[in-house]
């Protein structure tokens, strides 16, 4: 690994980290996924107490309480929504810096104002980031497999379930993170970039299941995908194979978004002949 590697490595880990960007990206992963299934118990009881207040008013609530508080695989299924929804849209808003960012502050010199190359400016970002929110999106399903057990009456979630909707919930926010670096780098946009993917994030995966797609090897897939792996475990050889190339095919889009970025950063063109440099 090159001097300027390593530095490019350095930068963005103490970016990462002295501005504690790191925790409070971790604390919003994990604290939505520990939420959510601690949020539908404490309404499930509540509710379950004021039954008495339902009855004399005419309604049947039993079985919403009953649902609430019967499966451990809803409150699996709730945390993983969180992950890869709420706490996406909070994470790339959290690496606006990161993806481009940066490069607005003139404080920050762009690698090739200062003779660096591109690749030791692009790569750690695309090692220090996405590897972060796999590890946090993975540890948060694993948090909340027990507390799941626990507030909930029956244990339908297994281990392998649990396990691989980790890893698709994982690749789902790496996917999205490295889109953002791409994006944000390639335009110096870091906003824009965050609101796109954000939509994005939202829409397409409503298009896809309005459409039929919803499952059909697609990155947009990878949180409902979580969500069925959670909810009925790896129950045969083809769900697993089917889930494996949906994230083989994500990971290919990846290293393309990362290929993107590298090649937009060397196509720049910079002029320092003035008192500002100009894209």
């Amino acid at each position: 690994m090159s001097i300027q590697t390593k530095a490019g490595f350095k930068k963005e880990f103490f970016a990462f980290f002295r501005t504690h960007t790191l925790i409070i990206v971790a604390c919003a992963i994990i604290g939505l996924s520990l939420f959510s299934p601690l949020l539908v118990a404490g309404l499930g009881s509540m509710m379950d107490s004021m039954s008495d207040v339902y009855d004399e008013m005419g309604v049947d609530i039993s079985g919403m309480t009953e649902l609430l508080a019967s499966s451990a695989a809803v409150g699996m299924a709730l945390s993983i929504e969180a992950v890869v929804g709420t706490s996406l849209i909070v994470v790339l808003l959290l690496l606006n810096r990161a993806a481009g960012g940066e490069q607005k502050k003139r404080s920050v010199i762009i690698p090739k104002s200062a003779g660096l190359r591109s690749f030791a400016y692009i790569f750690p970002k695309f090692v220090i980031y996405p590897l972060s929110v796999f590890i946090f999106a993975f540890l948060a399903i694993l948090a909340a497999w027990p507390l799941s057990v626990m507030l909930f009456e029956i244990n339908d979630v297994t281990a392998g379930g649990v396990l691989l909707a980790g890893v698709l919930s994982g690749v789902s926010m790496m996917f999205y993170v490295c889109c953002h670096l791409a994006l944000g780098t390639a335009t110096g946009k870091a906003g824009m970039s965050a609101a796109i993917l954000i939509s994005v994030s939202i829409i397409l995966p409503m298009v896809f299941a309005s459409v039929g797609l919803e499952y059909m090897f697609n990155p947009f897939a990878l949180g409902a995908l979580a969500s069925i792996a959670a909810q009925s475990g790896v129950t045969s050889g083809s769900f697993l194979a089917d889930n494996l190339i949906s994230i083989a095919f994500a990971s290919g889009i990846m290293l393309v978004t990362y290929l993107v970025a590298l090649f937009a950063q060397n196509a720049r063109k910079i002029d320092n002949t003035g008192d500002e440099i100009e894209l």
